[in-house]
């Protein structure tokens, strides 16, 4: 059966309206359906999502970092949902400042854990009572988040990388 968001319309609906104003609709979505939220709303969405029998959301395929700076909020969380018994997709997306900051959704989908150190590792996205928060690829002395728009793509001048480019603070120097 290929998955389809008609019939995910209806339940969509009333748990968008449960929270008002603070979860919206992403028309600009078209492959598939999207809703916002904010930080505030994350958790207790994605428990409604999963805990609801008409949506039943009860994997997290994965979690996606944005960073697109100019724009204010600058940073992005992407919450990609399945419900294998309803076969329905959502995606989530979720406006964040700078510095980025969120609640970790572990106790809903534990596997978030893997997914949310890789978007700190990656844009320093931190999540607020994550148990576990570290690097997942880069080394733990590496400076920066490679993933930001602001990162030079041939990284910061180091002794692992002569190559690199002089960074901002010792460039005045």
């Amino acid at each position: 059966m290929v998955a389809s968001d008609r019939p995910l319309t209806a339940p969509l609906t009333t748990a968008v309206q449960r929270y008002g104003q603070r979860v919206s609709i992403d028309h600009s979505a078209s492959d598939m359906t999207c809703l916002v939220v904010a930080p505030e709303d994350l958790v207790a969405l994605c428990t409604h999502l999963r805990d609801d029998p008409a949506l039943r959301f009860d994997f997290l395929s994965d979690i996606c970092g944005v960073d697109i700076f100019p724009q204010t909020p600058r940073f992005m969380l992407v919450y990609h949902l399945f419900s294998v018994p309803h076969k329905w997709r959502l995606r989530l997306k979720c406006r964040l400042g700078d510095p980025p900051n969120a609640p970790t959704v572990i106790p809903v989908w534990p596997t978030a854990n893997w997914h949310e150190r890789e978007a700190y590792d990656m844009y320093g996205i931190t999540f607020d009572g994550h148990p576990d928060l570290r690097r997942i690829y880069m080394w733990d002395g590496f400076d920066g988040y490679p993933m930001r728009r602001d990162f030079p793509l041939r990284g910061y001048k180091d002794d692992y990388n002569p190559l690199g480019v002089t960074r901002p603070s010792e460039a005045g120097e």
